[in-house]
């Protein structure tokens, strides 16, 4: 069956916002956290809601005042530190032309997620963002992915949902969509396999392929 839709995570998977995030933890929890608390702590629980993550690493019940610091850093240093992957745009390009549609589905707040695509030149090629703020059930909940589908007209059983951590993985899974893994995951190629990536992706542009389409000469 031709793909009918391509779903996104957002950080670590089409916008490389990974020394953003380890810098703002660091930041927010230095004094918090032990000295020798370090990004090695952090990588293994990127992609899960910031208060889940705050609470795993404080054991604090209430960490307003953690978050608070952490977007306050994150957004002062967003412009300077926030790329896209190489070959996004082409890619995302390429779908639209292809009439795929195109979605991305974040554990962020909508304001920084479409800050970032925004400074990326990539948000017009969305049709369709949910966001923290959007959803009851973040990730790995699969209500996220099932609402992007539902506003893109999409079964779930032919789209992909590509991302870089276990929650990405977990959720499309649970929504009937095909999870589709990134090796430049931080979190590294087994997690993501262990988690029920059903493929794996080493360039973005490898997507031409599982979704049905002739893969362009560089």
């Amino acid at each position: 069956m031709k793909t009918a839709a391509v779903l996104f995570d957002l950080d670590g998977t089409i916008l490389d916002t990974n020394e953003l995030i380890i810098r703002s933890f660091l930041h927010a929890l230095s004094g918090v956290m032990p000295p020798e608390f370090g990004r090695e702590h952090i990588i293994p629980h990127m992609g899960n809601p910031l208060k889940d993550q705050m609470r795993h690493f404080t054991g604090r019940d209430n960490v307003d005042d953690l978050v608070e610091a952490y977007r306050e850093y994150n957004l002062r240093e967003h412009d300077a530190l926030v790329t896209a992957f190489p070959h996004v745009p082409e890619v995302l390009e390429q779908l639209k032309a292809a009439g795929i549609k195109i979605g991305v589905v974040t554990t962020k707040f909508r304001m920084t997620a479409m800050r970032g695509m925004k400074l990326t030149g990539i948000d017009g090629f969305m049709d369709a963002v949910v966001a923290f703020d959007d959803v009851t059930h973040p990730k790995p909940h699969p209500e996220p992915v099932l609402k992007a589908l539902e506003q893109l007209a999409a079964p779930p059983e032919r789209a992909l949902m590509v991302g870089d951590s276990p929650a990405d993985m977990k959720s499309a899974l649970a929504a009937g969509a095909v999870p589709v893994g990134v090796a430049w995951s931080l979190k590294g190629e087994r997690v993501l396999l262990d988690a029920g990536a059903r493929h794996i992706i080493r360039d973005m542009r490898d997507l031409y392929e599982l979704a049905g389409l002739e893969r362009e000469t560089p």
